[in-house]
């Protein structure tokens, strides 16, 4: 059986509402941030950068981070594209996700990650939400004119819609984002989503 190591509103949240669809039995382990259970001795075995998602394969065996995470679990669950050519444009997207939109939203919750000098924590800040928004509107218009980012619905939609929660957080204008909050409206529509949504106590 998998397990999920996750965290409220985390991009986690992308993998959890994944494995809730499936219908497949998992185990849900949630893991408090704050109190900082991502860095006890047994957690950084599974996981040694003490972050989430990590998921335990049926083996015990550990597999982090969502570039690998989403496609083995989109493979197993048949949310994944399995034509060569659209795979390999689902990788660039979730390539897009974990290495440019992901980061600049941790410049803004996470400036000392970048610099020592508390000084400039704000201005690292303000150019991470510019940055973060630029990047949403570009979301939003990889969405227009379609329901989903793959020719149906696969594990690239949850991804996007745990940034869209993000942007809500943040304050930024996200309702002016049409296509992106059409995206958000189909999602709140899966019974799978309102469960996840529930668990972990976003506000949209």
């Amino acid at each position: 059986m998998l397990t999920l190591f996750y965290a409220p509103g985390a991009c986690s949240m992308a993998a959890h509402i994944v494995l809730e669809e499936s219908g497949e039995k998992y185990q849900a382990q949630r893991m408090d941030l704050a109190k900082g259970e991502q860095k006890t001795a047994e957690y950084l075995k599974i996981h040694p950068l003490g972050r989430v998602p990590a998921l335990k394969l049926d083996d015990g065996s550990p597999l982090t981070e969502n570039t690998a995470i989403l496609p083995y679990l989109g493979k197993r669950f048949g949310l994944w594209p399995t034509d060569p050519i659209k795979e390999a444009l689902a990788l660039s997207v979730i390539g897009f996700f974990a290495s440019s939109v992901h980061p600049a939203h941790g410049h803004i919750g996470r400036p000392e990650r970048y610099t020592a000098d508390a000084a400039a924590h704000s201005g690292i800040q303000a150019m991470g939400k510019r940055t973060f928004h630029e990047y949403m509107t570009q979301i939003d218009a990889m969405y227009a004119g379609r329901e989903w980012l793959s020719d149906k619905y696969s594990v690239l939609d949850p991804y996007a819609f745990v940034f869209y929660t993000w942007g809500v957080k943040r304050g930024l204008p996200m309702a002016e984002l049409r296509n992106y909050t059409a995206l958000k409206d189909r999602m709140l529509q899966r019974p799978a989503v309102q469960r996840v949504v529930a668990d972990e106590g976003v506000k949209l």
